[in-house]
């Protein structure tokens, strides 16, 4: 065994950039590990890549991959294909994942079938819909994984429900949260609030903010007319700020489907800019997983356009409302929001900014590169230390 514990980590869509910034930072404080840096190439456009690099101050990837678009199953083979080279070449002690993407998924059964020990973070997150592409890509990744770094106690039953032994289990917080509270501060320095005319100086509008991107929301022309008639008409009271995804961008126009005057519809957002606008927004509608874990931290309204979702703790201790894409159910969520009629919801257990020095202190530890940090405060606990209260 090597002194340093070399991690390949792996990025490859958005919400992986943000994820995997505060975890990067945390590996550069600790001399025992070597980082390697893999950019599948998921997304590959100046909004959805290169400028959350910079933003996030994540170091220029080791290997780019250069995948770019593709149908699930031709995007997976092909990151396959293209990481396992990487993974032969480097033969890291770890490779490192987070989320549900494609990316994700590829590289974990890339380095299960090359024995590679694998770590995911963001494990035992389920939906319970496999027609969600990413409810595939959690539960097959989950299944492979060596170390499970779970943001929440349902999580942790989904995974002993399904078979994972509790030694493997560690219960951390949210590295999402961690980044939030890093860059929140240079978020406020944006100047997207008066570009839209949505603020001046430090006084805020109302207003609220739509995300929406999902297959099962977009694809269908019955839903995305449901969904944006709902909102067209809440337009009417508050303006509502739109950041368009591509594959969204292309089914309104495939659809022909018109966006009342006060819906903003800009381009997709650099990460401190639409940190900037959703901890000002009045409420947000949103079919996006780590928005609703985002929001539940800002204290801001949350109305989910699904019937369900992966993070549970949200809805249950958050500020989050399932609300479905039923144009009723949407309007009266707005409306009641606009009266003043807001959930009031708390901080989720270890939601503390923490997370990403709980994972790599533990992983340092399992590895044998330090000693045992069991009793340290700021280190998860696995599932068989300490399964009544699970906290460091």
């Amino acid at each position: 065994m090597s002194e340093r514990l070399k991690i390949l980590s792996v990025v490859g869509a958005r919400p992986n950039f943000v994820k995997m910034a505060p975890l990067l930072h945390e590996m550069k404080r600790h001399v025992q590990i070597e980082s390697f840096l893999v950019h599948t190439g998921q997304h590959y456009d100046e909004k959805l890549s290169e400028i959350f690099f910079r933003q996030l101050n994540i170091p220029a990837p080791n290997a780019n991959l250069n995948v770019g678009s593709g149908s699930h199953a031709a995007q997976t083979a092909e990151i396959m294909r293209r990481i396992e080279p990487v993974l032969l070449e480097n033969r890291p002690d770890l490779v490192l994942v987070v989320g549900d993407v494609n990316s994700t998924v590829a590289a974990s059964l890339t380095a299960a079938k090359l024995e590679i020990p694998l770590a995911h973070v963001e494990a035992g997150l389920r939906s319970f819909d496999r027609k969600m592409p990413e409810e595939i890509n959690r539960v097959l990744t989950d299944a492979l994984a060596d170390y499970l770094f779970a943001t929440e106690e349902q999580a942790i039953d989904n995974l002993i429900h399904e078979g994972r032994p509790s030694e493997s289990i560690y219960f951390v917080g949210n590295v999402m949260i961690d980044a939030l509270l890093q860059f929140l501060p240079l978020a406020e320095k944006s100047r997207i609030g008066e570009d839209l005319g949505m603020a001046n100086g430090s006084e805020w509008s109302r207003y609220a903010l739509l995300t929406l991107h999902r297959p099962s929301n977009v694809d269908s022309v019955d839903d995305i007319r449901q969904i944006t008639g709902a909102v067209n008409t809440v337009a009417e009271k508050v303006p509502v700020i739109f950041p368009v995804h591509p594959r969204t961008a292309e089914r309104l126009t495939a659809a022909n489907l018109s966006l009342h005057p006060s819906v903003k519809t800009v381009p997709p957002l650099a990460y401190l800019d639409f940190l900037s606008l959703l901890s000002h927004s009045t409420f947000v509608f949103t079919d996006s997983g780590g928005i609703q874990e985002e929001t539940t931290a800002l204290g801001v309204p949350c109305l989910t356009l699904r019937e369900n979702t992966e993070r549970p703790v949200t809805v249950t201790t958050g500020t989050n409302v399932l609300v479905g894409r039923d144009p009723q159910a949407i309007i009266h969520a707005a409306e009641a929001v606009l009266l003043g009629n807001t959930k009031k919801g708390k901080i989720p257990e270890l939601w503390d900014g923490c997370a990403s020095g709980r994972i790599v202190k533990r992983l340092l530890a399992i590895t044998g590169r330090c000693n045992p940090l069991i009793e340290e405060p700021d280190t998860g606990q696995s599932l068989a230390q300490s399964r009544i209260r699970l906290l460091p």
